[in-house]
């Protein structure tokens, strides 16, 4: 009898099926509660939820801030001016500073995350550093992701004064400033946005530096939920496959905002959630934030924008000559109209000299 052959039987995946039609919408945390002393006032127009500052908690038996002079003699010059860590950076300063593992570190802005961030730098500088004190360059690259073109050219300027004194050349990686091959092969530390790097990292021809790369650190890592969270994505992953495939240890260290979901992303670092994962609340930050959410009820676009304005104005003469006060708003055009509105509600209210001092040039031209 003729052999008979069955046709071979594919599995088929459902792309559609499978897609996250959330975008940076999705809300995973169901409950919500505010915190112990909020209160809620109502209004036909609008409503207002007052939060109150975090208390820091008090330091813990055994706990103290880590003084520089305690670092290891060749980190001093990292921390110019400074003579003790802040109590953050003090809690991870082992995890960060004496070891190779990769890190989650969750804390509100301001707290001083950079830090962390040259604690594991300062990590992989050690392990090339002489016993006579010379570091050994060439051996080693560092990688630090920032979001935004600005904050990669504040960082590069910020390190650049920081690791001066080590000799190690800082460079900007966006798409405004690019490298040559050979800059990028003569660059110890790379300042780079996510997009630019993905790229640089795709080129198998790229590989000749890129296995130098010993340290990623990945500053607003929670943006992996946002629209640019597949480049991220794709870097970590690369680099995790990399260091499978190779057997070179990558360090990566992300940076974060507090996350909701911190021990997923920690997950996905490939991070040991005992020893390399770090949470810090709000308690934690260094100005106390004392929050006002405010909802506008008022359903007519024109009404809505008079209220805004209304409640916007209200709010900046509670603060007026008393601290600094900062507005956003949507875009530009609003910018002028809501700036327009403030003076003119001020200068008929008599409240220009607590926004404006009488010596300054600036009054006389709101006045104008």
């Amino acid at each position: 009898a003729a052999a008979t052959s069955e046709a071979p039987r594919y599995k088929h995946v459902d792309l559609q099926d499978i897609a996250f039609q959330h975008g940076g919408r999705l809300m995973v945390n169901k409950s919500c509660q505010l915190p112990e002393g909020s209160y809620r006032s109502s209004t036909k127009e609008y409503e207002e939820v007052f939060v109150p500052p975090l208390r820091a908690e008090p330091f813990k038996g055994g706990e103290a801030l880590r003084k520089i002079s305690e670092l290891p003699p060749w980190s001093h010059d990292a921390f110019p001016g400074m003579t003790s860590l802040n109590r953050i950076q003090s809690r991870v300063c082992d995890a960060a500073l004496f070891s190779a593992d990769n890190m989650l570190v969750c804390a509100p802005t301001g707290a001083g995350k950079t830090n962390v961030a040259v604690l594991t730098m300062l990590h992989e500088i050690g392990l090339h550093v002489q016993p006579d004190g010379t570091l050994s360059k060439g051996k080693f690259k560092i990688v630090y992701i920032a979001p935004m073109k600005a904050l990669v050219a504040e960082m590069v300027g910020n390190f650049q004064r920081r690791f001066e004194r080590y000799g190690l050349k800082v460079s900007e990686l966006t798409g405004d400033m690019g490298l040559t091959r050979f800059q990028i092969e003569n660059t110890d530390i790379i300042v780079s946005t996510p997009e630019k790097w993905d790229i640089v990292t795709r080129k198998t021809r790229n590989r000749s530096f890129t296995h130098l790369v010993k340290l990623i650190i990945i500053d607003e890592v929670h943006l992996l939920h946002d629209d640019r969270g597949p480049v991220i994505e794709s870097i970590v992953a690369r680099t995790i496959q990399q260091v499978e495939s190779t057997h070179e240890m990558t360090r990566l260290v992300g940076l974060s905002a507090t996350l909701p979901n911190y021990k997923d992303v920690a997950m996905f670092l490939r991070v040991n959630l005992d020893t390399g994962l770090f949470v810090f609340d709000n308690s934690f930050r260094p100005c106390p934030l004392e929050q006002h959410f405010i909802g506008v009820t008022v359903k007519k676009p024109l009404q809505r924008l008079q209220l805004m304005n209304e409640l916007c104005f209200n709010k900046v003469k509670e603060d007026a000559g008393k601290h600094q006060v900062l507005v956003f708003v949507h875009s530009r055009k609003e910018t002028v109209k809501t700036g327009k509105f403030i003076r003119e509600r001020a200068i008929a209210g008599d409240i220009i000299n607590r926004i404006v001092p009488d010596a300054s040039a600036s009054k006389e031209i709101l006045n104008a």
